[in-house]
């Protein structure tokens, strides 16, 4: 039998997050589709029922007070004890984070119009008297047309109250990787926050990477306080360095310099809408990423980390017979051969004959860019390889860079071994010593207890 809750029956879920699910209903009075937000509270958790309460009420009455065509109405919002129902619009739709991979990222174009239409909603938001605080891909949901909707108010706080009124404010809300530089020391927060965190989105959606990234939550809360992002036309080309001082002016750190509201932001992307033009806009090449995928070299990358060597990096094709490294020349590039075979050579001796999969021209790379090579390689067969410069690769994110230097490390250690192995066999037998250089321990026999007398 069909579940009913409220005067809403549940059609099918459409999603589930860590603390509640999200369902198609229909209205049994008009038939009418929404989406219900529904959490469900077990007798154990009191306090954990009471922050979510807290949450739910606050979201239906942000929502309720909220009419813009670019944020997700709200029409209902029950808490009873053993359960709380949110009744929002339902959008037909996906969120902004189903196109931040290279092989979904979105238009130039139509990535402007986007962010446009959120910072609208954000000023139209902030003029009810609402942040939204938690602004991210994931709650921002882009309907069947291409217009986004702002969802998931939960955290918002409403700026209108003084004093203690505001019982929305827990310390620590957001997304550690979204959240501004004041948010984060839990200073006092406006509309400029969430401009941070729509720069965020903005960066991240033309990169298809954070701003910040790093291996551990202090390391990137450090980053986000105190250093300075890549700019964007740097780590995608085809980004415009016409976006390079307006995703600079989001995420600036000093309030006074960041963009004071929405309306500033909407303003500029709406003056560099028309200079860009992105007709000759190109998909990913996903014949790469597979092709990389399938090299034993690039196992312990993640997706966007080869998404990322794809960006910084070219594949070129070789013919047979060609000199493509020459020993003594200085250059900091190296590659990862995709086909083919090649040979390297010192003095004009052959040293090893490398095979697809494997790097070439890594020794320069790891020693110095002013080293010279230490080695000729040759093509044996026509190839296939991915070149890579030192220069681009210092501009990717920290676990791509680290990536790459763990194989080639690994990579220059193996063949360090086999070196050695072809040298043993060719040389002298080796001189036997007399005696060792350590301490050995010998264990002398142990005296046994004499047996115990059976007892009388």
């Amino acid at each position: 039998m069909t579940e009913t809750i409220g005067r809403y029956r549940l059609i099918r879920q459409l999603g589930k997050g860590a603390t509640a699910t999200v369902h198609l209903v229909e209205d049994v009075t008009d038939g009418q589709q929404y989406a219900l937000k529904l959490v469900r509270f077990s007798d154990d958790g009191a306090a954990y029922s009471r922050r979510i309460k807290k949450l739910f009420l606050t979201e239906g009455a942000v929502g309720k007070q909220m009419n813009h065509p670019n944020i997700a109405r709200v029409y209902d919002c029950v808490v009873e004890d053993d359960l709380a129902y949110l009744v929002m619009e339902y959008v037909q739709g996906k969120g902004l984070d189903a196109f931040l991979r290279f092989d979904t990222m979105l238009p130039m174009h139509q990535v402007i119009s986007i962010i446009f239409k959120c910072a609208l909603a954000l000023d139209y938001a902030y003029h009810k008297g609402v942040i939204h605080r938690d602004l991210k891909p994931a709650n921002i949901m882009l309907d069947g047309e291409g217009n986004p909707k702002l969802t998931d108010f939960g955290l918002a706080m409403n700026i209108k109250k003084t004093g203690t009124e505001d019982s929305t404010f827990i310390m620590g809300v957001g997304s550690p990787a979204y959240m501004s530089p004041e948010q984060i020391k839990n200073y006092p927060l406006d509309q400029k926050s969430d401009i941070y965190s729509l720069g965020v989105v903005l960066y991240q959606m033309l990169t298809g990477r954070f701003p910040f990234t790093a291996k551990t939550q202090a390391q990137l809360v450090y980053k986000i306080i105190n250093a300075d992002p890549p700019l964007a036309s740097t780590l995608m080309p085809s980004v415009p360095k016409l976006m390079d001082p307006i995703i600079k002016r989001c995420l600036e750190k000093d309030l006074y310099s960041r963009y004071k509201n929405g309306a500033e932001l909407a303003k500029d992307l709406s003056a560099i809408q028309y200079q860009i033009i992105d007709d000759d806009f190109v998909p990913p090449d996903t014949e790469g990423f597979e092709a990389l995928r399938r090299i034993p070299f690039f196992q312990n990358f993640m997706p966007i980390e080869i998404w990322e060597v794809l960006r910084i990096s070219k594949f070129r094709e070789i013919e047979e017979d060609c000199l493509l490294m020459q020993e003594g020349e200085l250059d900091d590039s190296f590659g990862i051969l995709v086909e083919g075979t090649v040979e390297v050579s010192m003095n004009g001796k052959r040293l090893a004959v490398i095979n697809a999969g494997e790097p070439i021209g890594e020794t320069s790379f790891l020693l110095a860019s002013s080293t010279p090579r230490t080695a000729s390689v040759t093509t044996l067969t026509p190839i296939r390889y991915l070149e890579v410069s030192a220069a681009a690769l210092a501009l990717g994110s920290e676990e791509c860079q680290e990536n790459f230097r763990t194989g080639l490390i690994k990579a220059l250690v193996q063949r360090y071994y086999a070196a050695n192995e072809a040298l043993a066999a060719q040389g002298e037998p080796a001189h036997k010593p007399s005696r060792v250089d350590k301490l050995v321990l010998e264990l002398e026999p142990m005296e046994l207890p004499p047996e115990a007398e059976p007892a009388k």
